[in-house]
């Protein structure tokens, strides 16, 4: 055994230790006060061309480094974020590879660990094939999980609560049907995986900086309770290619004793790159509301006509219209005028251009040309419109998933969105990848998705990104990321619905890489009074949702219910219009993954402060501690509740909502109703 290398945190409650074992493999453990957070376990990469990084090392040379600075990101849940840590550095030769050799890097956090294998420029290691990344987290016990089915190509399932050894039995229910979906394994699940001991310890595994590299699940062998990292392959297996010098993403464990911790973590923020552009005052936080939950709920349609069509061939002034087309000029204008009267920065439009008939499940891949709007969409029109009342355009580019087709299209369909008013796009990746066998979450895709973020950047657009691969932090990297969906939204509250406490479980799992652009705000619950045909219910109240735009962090949130509704229950929207969406100050004040989350924040720039509480099915108390406040003034809160008969299936829509003056020195005690929550603005 070569002697170990230990460091600890800064705050010398985390401690790690890296040795090579008997085969010359790679190893380390993870301690959080002394307890176990993961046990010795391996590091190493299987190839396919070369021989393999796993045993046969030595250890060449070890560094140790620190680090303490503060950033100030472009937009975020504070103002100012705090990157200190403790790195070790070490480099490991290959005894049979002659003159070849590795680094791992580790980065010790106060709320946890962040690791990487970096391949640096030699003589004998050029190009090489990832056959699968054997990054192993040996776990201490059968742990409480919250987790997701492991598959290359969607994320949006509902999360299983359950202990480590029940995955096995639980999966194959808990894969339902998706329009593109490939489950792996029996026992692999996605990350962000959320995880807490019996012994208290709440632990989060996922990666940081996925760039040009394949994103990572695990591998549970539920023997032993250890996860191994599983790579997603291309269309013929390969899990990888890289050449040297490259590193791989981060490799990320958040721990705490304490819930809340987990939530107020930027460890993965921390492990990317400061923003590469030089100029960011064009990249701005949005509140939109749009033409969407109605072609969701099935009131309306995305297409135009209801006959066949062939894309590029049929002309579209000779069909005859279906009559049901949201994207109309007509209507958009309404939302425009719903917009720029309640203050919101921009509306969406989906369905607006020509192909909407048959793009979806064909495989084609010539299906759109983002720049051809349908006869009753008038693009000109509605740019001077909107422009006239001081409200923006919210492009959409659903791709249908044909790659391809979009890389071709981008830069005409960029400066079309710059010819015509546009500074921000929803993209959609929905179905089977073209080219044909390649997964969402693989190398070549994710390269695909930084591409189209980083040429937007080059025309001033900020991308929000649906079914693309889930965020690793590169927001901070690329701030025009302001958005990704990467998880089961509220659209499926129309398609059968959400578990009460799937909410109370994101901030944990999915939104730990970064925002998600989860379109709350719906007041309507019951989708029949839109669509008698459709029979699913939003499995919330209506305060609940309010809660969502402080609990749900995001730049870019979205009012996503009808104007019309909105119009019935103004004194409750008028939380949604003057809640921000950029923070100074974030506090999260109680937190249990799949029971409850109470957070308060500080709007960028004012003397407001904003609190959401959500709770699962059952009713509880939030305790909400003002201590935040600055001592000694008096403010006005504003106090958004679930009525006292309020229940998310059978009285969604009771609230009340009052004042009363408070101080640093206030406790409030507010009841939530089964699949309730609260929201209070503090002025």
């Amino acid at each position: 055994m070569v002697q170990a290398q230990e460091i600890s945190s800064p705050d010398k409650q985390l401690s790690l230790k890296f040795e090579l074992n008997a085969s010359g493999a790679p190893t380390y453990q993870l301690k959080y006060k002394k307890k176990d957070v993961i046990k010795t376990s391996t590091l190493g990469l299987e190839t396919k061309d070369v021989p393999s990084f796993l045993t046969g090392f030595t250890l060449v040379k070890s560094e140790q480094n620190t680090a303490d600075e503060s950033w100030n990101p472009v937009w975020g849940e504070q103002k100012t974020i705090r990157n200190h840590y403790n790195e070790l550095l070490v480099t490991l030769a290959q005894q049979a590879e002659k003159g070849r050799y590795i680094r791992i890097r580790f980065r010790l956090f106060d709320d946890g660990l962040g690791f990487r294998y970096e391949f640096p420029e030699q003589e004998n290691l050029n190009y090489f094939i990832i056959k699968e990344e054997k990054t192993q987290f040996a776990l201490a016990g059968d742990h409480k999980a919250f987790w997701l089915p492991g598959d290359y190509d969607t994320q949006e399932y509902s999360t299983v609560t359950s202990k480590l050894s029940e995955i096995r039995g639980l999966m194959k229910a808990s894969t339902t049907p998706n329009a593109s979906q490939t489950p792996f394994s029996a026992t692999g699940v996605q990350t962000p995986l959320m995880l807490k001991s019996a012994d208290g310890l709440y632990i989060n595994i996922h990666e940081a900086a996925l760039i040009d590299y394949s994103t990572m699940s695990l591998e549970l062998n539920d023997k032993n309770m250890v996860f191994e990292s599983h790579l997603t392959p291309d269309a013929i297996g390969n899990k990888g290619y890289l050449q040297a010098p490259s590193q791989s993403p981060w490799r990320t464990i958040i721990v705490s004793d304490k819930a809340a911790d987990i939530l107020s973590s930027k460890l993965v923020l921390n492990l990317n790159e400061p923003t590469k552009y030089k100029d960011v005052s064009w990249i701005k936080p949005v509140k939109y509301v749009g033409v969407w939950w109605e072609m969701i709920t099935g009131k309306s349609t995305w297409a135009y006509t209801d006959e066949k069509i062939q894309f590029g061939v049929t002309d579209y002034t000779k069909t005859k219209p279906n009559g049901k087309h949201g994207a109309n000029t007509a209507h958009v204008k309404e939302y425009i005028d719903f917009a720029s009267k309640h203050g919101f920065d921009a509306v969406l439009v989906e369905g607006w251009n020509e192909g909407w008939e048959d793009w979806f499940g064909k495989t084609k891949d010539y299906v759109f040309d983002f720049v051809t709007p349908y006869p009753d969409f008038d693009v000109k029109e509605l740019q001077r419109y909107a422009a006239s009342k001081n409200v923006k355009m919210m492009m959409h580019h659903e791709t249908s998933s044909s790659v391809r087709n979009y890389e071709r299209h981008l830069d005409t369909a960029y400066k079309f969105m710059v010819a015509n008013g546009y500074n921000s796009v929803k993209s959609g990746y929905v179905g089977n990848i073209i080219p044909r066998g390649e997964h969402h979450y693989g190398q070549w895709l994710n390269n695909h998705y930084l591409y189209a973020i980083t040429k937007a950047a080059d025309y001033k657009i900020m991308v929000n990104a649906h079914e693309a691969v889930r965020p690793t932090g590169l927001s901070r990297t690329f701030p025009n990321l302001i958005g990704n969906e990467a998880a089961r939204g509220t659209e499926y509250e129309s398609f059968g619905g959400n578990n009460p406490d799937h909410t109370t479980i994101l901030p944990f799992t999915r939104l730990i890489g970064g925002p998600m652009d989860y379109t709350p705000g719906i007041f309507q619950t019951k989708i029949n009074a839109y669509n008698p045909e459709n029979d699913s219910y939003v499995h919330t109240t209506l305060t609940k949702q309010l809660a969502l735009y402080v609990t749900m962090y995001s730049p870019l949130q979205m009012a996503a219910d009808f104007p019309e509704t909105y119009e019935k229950f103004m004194d409750a929207f008028q939380f949604i219009k003057d809640v921000a969406v950029d923070w100074d100050e974030s506090y999260v004040l109680a937190a249990e993954p799949g029971d409850y989350i109470t957070i308060a924040r500080k709007a960028k720039g004012k003397n407001e402060w904003y609190i959401g509480g959500v709770t699962d099915e059952n009713a509880r108390m939030a305790t909400i501690n003002f201590n935040f406040l600055p001592k000694g003034k008096t403010f006005t809160a504003i106090i958004y509740a679930d009525g006292k008969d309020a229940h998310f299936d059978k009285n969604p829509q009771s609230y009340q909502i009052r004042k009363m003056k408070v101080t640093s020195k206030t406790v409030l005690k507010q009841q939530m109703a089964p699949g309730g929550g609260v929201a209070i603005s503090v002025k």
